[in-house]
């Protein structure tokens, strides 16, 4: 049980869409952890899937280790603050994908971003990210991007070069200018909240929101009560929208409490 007055129900779904050959997004679920990523391969051809599925599993392993007290990670020392775990997950998954392309330089291109989120007690969250993965928090009936976009489209709107309307449609949308896969130094944004009864919390690739705008990811999640339904028609309409790229999304629920079992579950599919 996160609180006296909800229960935190989850689900995830991942989907190729209906232009591409493969699946280059990678999901993880893991309530026992409390841990939810998403991750959106990018580099052509195997990269993006090798360069997502090394991330979660860095990721992953990084957290779990945290909480079972061992450290078999060089260099990292054992942090208590979900911040700093989070970050330091992130700074690991980057440096795996660089010694990867390191050792086969044919798959130099390869990158991906990420979203992930650590649910603790209280229904308080930590998230990280890096690129154009993105959280959304609704509350309400508001939907609210908890996230800020690392692309260059973004970049020029929060410098007032392009209004938000022209950024949508902007033949430089895609070029993300911060991903996990680089030799350099990487900055990871971190950011804090606490969930309420009724709270829907979102993470998506941008095979979600270059397709279906925040009006009816609002109306989708406003609509529902069930998770794994409102992922569902998250995914749906996206594809139903012409599904140009990889769909991947995780949803945690706020629900009223039903005997303190957090339910949560995912599937990788193809489109029909």
């Amino acid at each position: 049980m996160i609180a006296e007055t909800f229960e935190i129900q989850s689900y995830g779904l991942s989907d190729k869409g209906r232009r591409r050959a493969r699946n280059e997004d990678s999901l993880v679920l893991d309530p026992a952890h409390g841990l939810f990523v998403v991750c959106d391969g990018m580099g052509g051809h195997v990269g993006g899937e090798v360069a997502s599925g090394l991330a979660a599993q860095a990721i992953v392993g990084f957290v779990t280790a945290r909480a079972a007290d061992e450290w078999p990670f060089e260099r990292l020392p054992a942090l208590s603050e979900p911040a700093d775990i989070l970050r330091n997950a992130a700074l690991l998954a980057n440096r795996r994908i660089a010694e990867r392309i390191t050792s086969e330089p044919g798959l130099a291109r390869m990158g991906t971003t990420m979203v992930a989120v650590l649910l603790l007690a209280g229904g308080r969250v930590t998230l990280a990210h890096v690129g154009d993965s993105r959280a959304y928090l609704w509350r309400q009936g508001q939907l609210r991007q908890l996230t800020s976009d690392h692309s260059w489209v973004n970049e020029q709107v929060q410098m007032g070069a392009l209004s938000k309307s022209e950024a949508e449609r902007h033949p430089f949308r895609n070029i993300i200018t911060r991903a996990l896969g680089t030799p350099e130094e990487l900055s990871v944004d971190v950011i804090e909240e606490t969930l309420r009864a009724g709270d829907w919390l979102l993470l998506c690739s941008d095979g979600l929101t270059g397709m279906v705008d925040d009006a009816k990811i609002a109306e989708i999640l406003a609509t529902e009560s069930d998770p794994r339904a409102a992922c569902d028609r998250l995914v749906g309409a996206a594809n139903a929208a012409g599904g140009d790229d990889n769909i991947t999304v995780a949803v945690l629920h706020a629900a009223p409490a039903r005997g303190g079992i957090s339910a949560s579950g995912g599937r990788v599919r193809e489109s029909l």
